[in-house]
């Protein structure tokens, strides 16, 4: 590497192991904050028995636990955001493709602060997206203090998301991939050894504390007994595709909901996350299973301990509890809640599947496996990421067939219905068109000011023409992107349009000309380079 590469390229991987370290010790400490602060106010320290525990306490703590949290919530994200909303994975994808492997700092650290108080306080998320979120932060920072290109500053955000995933759940491969599959969103070979080294780093972290122990303890054998089974598990998996789909589309149509209601009574910002966590304690006062990451419910599921009527209405009602969190702005990870999910579908699954033909089934275990993976791939958008990361929570790698048959069809269906995943179907609602790959998004990167020729250019427009065509209503804003400008060129046929801004009454000025041969330069250059960084 020093003879080839020099040493600012082994630099780089000292660089890419700090930061794998600090960003493991910074998901231990998150999952350490969750607990000191639900020991608070719930009473114990331990996340695997909260829903076991919430059964013992006061209806009314129950209930009014989750409006204190909302309120907290509320109050940081009206102070500290500038929309009251939570920086998530979307926002790291968005970070990755559009903003150099750069993410917001200051709305970050708010966000972190409300994932940890939701996860503390009754909500029904995951602590995955948070701390994806954290080590993005980290990354940031380097990537400033150094002044590296965005070829780099992904590096490093795929470095930090790696080490946190593999310290948060004991998943060195897992972790490695699912920065590469989500976030980074390419499987380029420069890449994968620092983010691999990054991954391991958080794992040894994960260790020094927790050991090496799985997530999930599954009884017994998970063995496909009987081959002609295969074709149930193709059907869980279309099953477990759309229940991906229901849960996503719930998320949005909440939040629509939630938002239409709260422009129609005029309700602050910062009181929704607290209406929110009123309508969890009181769902939580007859399903406390709801409350937090749901760990405790999902390993029953895996463990086949649930009735079927239970299995059921535990999934409905864990669909509502994480579409009302995360449309109250309230904080916390979506892979958590869809992990249970899944494990809840696969076991409503494996009761009608083994009434109806009890001598070809298998164990419980085996089917609420494979759902827990399909739909949590569907989910993410992330099949391989996804089965590697269930192998690893649960440490039985002998139901390969089973689960990969499950994902490859719940993935295939629901990316169909939405768009690719719910992270990306996020930034499609903010209409970041991330999920179309580079040849959309990348349109959006270029201000129409920074490719057009100004007036003193000696390749400038002719100025008399350019006022001929404003006073026609041909031109562009100089705020405008080539995404606004490439379709104009189209419907007009002309070479070029004059770029402009308006002036208080509205009156144009201009400012210059976008000529069409100039667009399509810019937009070919950023092909190819964003070609070569994938393929390098």
């Amino acid at each position: 590497m020093l003879r080839h590469k020099g040493p600012s390229q082994f630099q780089f991987w000292l660089i890419a192991l700090a930061l794998g370290v600090a960003s493991g010790f910074a998901a231990i400490l998150f999952r350490w904050c969750i607990e000191a602060l639900q020991a608070l106010v719930y009473g114990t320290r331990d996340v695997n028995t909260l829903h076991s525990f919430a059964q013992t306490l006061p209806w009314i703590w129950v209930l009014l636990i989750p409006v204190f949290g909302g309120i907290i919530v509320g109050i940081i994200l009206q102070n500290f955001t500038s929309d009251g909303r939570v920086r998530s994975v979307a926002d790291v994808i968005e970070g990755a493709a559009l903003g150099d492997g750069r993410v917001e700092r200051k709305a970050g650290v708010a966000s972190a602060l409300c994932s940890l108080v939701t996860l503390s306080t009754g909500g029904s998320t995951g602590r995955e997206g948070p701390v994806v979120h954290i080590a993005a932060i980290f990354a940031s920072w380097i990537a400033n203090a150094l002044r590296v290109d965005g070829i780099t500053g992904r590096d490093l955000l795929g470095c930090a998301v790696a080490a946190a995933v593999s310290a948060s759940f004991n998943a060195p491969i897992a972790g490695a991939l699912f920065a590469l599959e989500v976030v980074l969103r390419h499987f380029a070979l420069h890449a994968f050894a620092p983010i691999v080294v990054a991954s391991a780093a958080g794992t040894v972290i994960n260790r020094l504390f927790y050991g090496d122990v799985t997530e999930f303890v599954l009884p017994g054998t998970t063995t496909v007994e009987f081959y002609l089974e295969l074709p149930a598990f193709f059907l869980l998996g279309l099953i477990c595709g759309l229940v991906a789909v229901i849960t996503m589309r719930a998320i949005f149509f909440a939040d629509d909901l939630e938002t239409a209601l709260q422009d129609r009574m005029g309700l602050p910002r910062w009181l929704r996350p607290a209406v929110a966590g009123l309508l969890l304690g009181a769902i939580a006062i007859q399903f406390p299973h709801i409350i937090g990451v749901g760990y405790e419910t999902t390993s029953r599921a895996l463990s086949g301990g649930l009735l079927l009527h239970e299995a059921f209405v535990f999934a409905v009602v864990k669909v509502t509890a994480v579409a009302i969190t995360m449309a109250g702005r309230m904080g916390g990870g979506i892979f958590s809640p869809s992990l249970m999910i899944g494990a809840l579908t696969g076991l409503v699954f494996a009761h009608i599947a083994t009434g109806l033909f009890p001598e070809a089934s298998s164990a419980f275990t085996l089917y609420a496996l494979a759902g827990m993976g399909a739909v949590a791939a569907a989910v993410l958008g992330a099949p391989i990421s996804t089965t590697l990361i269930v192998f690893e929570l649960t440490g039985d790698w002998q139901t390969g067939l089973a689960v990969m048959v499950c994902v490859s069809m719940s993935t295939a269906l629901a990316s169909r219905l939405v768009d690719r995943s719910f992270f990306l179907s996020q930034l499609e609602r903010r209409n970041v068109h991330l999920a179309a790959g580079p040849q959309a998004y990348l349109l959006a990167m270029f201000r129409v000011q920074g490719v057009m020729r100004k007036p003193d250019d000696a390749r400038a427009a002719d100025e008399q023409v350019c006022h001929d065509m404003i006073e026609q209503g041909l031109y562009l804003l100089g705020s405008a992107t080539l995404e606004t400008a490439l379709p104009r060129f189209d419907k007009s046929g002309v070479a070029f349009l004059p770029v402009v801004t308006l002036e208080a009454d509205g009156s144009p000025v201009l400012q210059g000309a976008l000529f069409h041969v100039d667009a399509l330069k810019a937009y070919n250059r950023a092909l190819a380079a964003t070609a070569a960084e994938e393929h390098s």
